[in-house]
């Protein structure tokens, strides 16, 4: 038997009978890989108006959401980007530890700062040095100092540098009821030390605080900030306010 003969057999001819044909104007959708929203929204706008007579209600909508895609950045970087961006990123968005093995040796210095308000009580305790704990400030001081030289394993794609120095002062300030605390750290190699010397005073703030909690819980850590830089590729480096 043919096997056009055998393919009708399979279908009765009242079942046959039920089966309509599709409508001339209606076909499968469809759309390549490669054809982008847009693309794929128009065709099936067209569909629907080959079959209503217009475009469907809510194609004003999909027009906004086109008009607005093309104002999306792309998360491919160009190489120009990638150059003048971030340098913790390749071109491909991916985060990596920069490579500095060609840069210049120079010595390199950051201060920062920050400020823990204590209120009236407990910056009473810390000035008087009556505080459960011990001496708020020294130990602050030294916490700060340890933390400069953990700065590579508290943050990824920091370097493992050899620090020179690194110097942690607190001050009381009656005027604001607070500690003021500065750090400096120092260097001689191919990067800069910014984030020890920011992580020598978030270390020192974050143990006033742990020295003080147990007669405040309204102790506050703020204004951590980079203050002065000095030495590498680009160059010195003051905070203006």
């Amino acid at each position: 038997m043919p096997r056009n003969q055998a393919q009708s057999v399979m279908f009765p001819r009242r079942v046959a009978s039920k089966l309509k044909p599709l409508p001339r104007c209606t076909r499968l959708f469809s759309s390549d890989l490669s054809h982008d929203l847009s693309r794929a929204i128009l065709e099936l706008n067209q569909e629907m108006e080959s079959v209503f007579g217009e475009p469907p209600a809510s194609s004003s909508s999909y027009d906004q959401v086109l008009s607005q895609e093309s104002k999306f950045p792309s998360n491919d970087l160009t190489e120009k980007e990638h150059i003048s961006g971030l340098s913790h990123v390749d071109s491909k968005g991916i985060a990596q530890m920069v490579d500095v093995s060609s840069k210049e040796i120079t010595k390199r210095v950051a201060v920062a700062s920050c400020k823990v308000i204590l209120g009236q009580r407990v910056f009473d305790l810390v000035s008087s040095n009556q505080m459960a704990k011990g001496d708020v400030l020294s130990v602050a001081k030294i916490a700060g100092v340890c933390g400069a030289k953990q700065t590579s394993n508290l943050i990824p794609l920091c370097h493992n540098i050899n620090l020179t120095n690194v110097c942690v002062d607190l001050i009381l300030n009656p005027r604001d009821l607070s500690v003021e605390i500065r750090g400096e750290a120092a260097s001689t190699g191919r990067t800069g030390v910014e984030m020890e010397a920011l992580t020598a005073v978030t270390v020192a703030g974050l143990t006033v605080y742990d020295m003080c909690k147990a007669a405040s819980k309204d102790i506050l850590l703020t204004d951590v900030r980079l203050e002065h830089k000095s030495g590498g590729k680009s160059g010195e480096w003051t905070r203006k306010n």
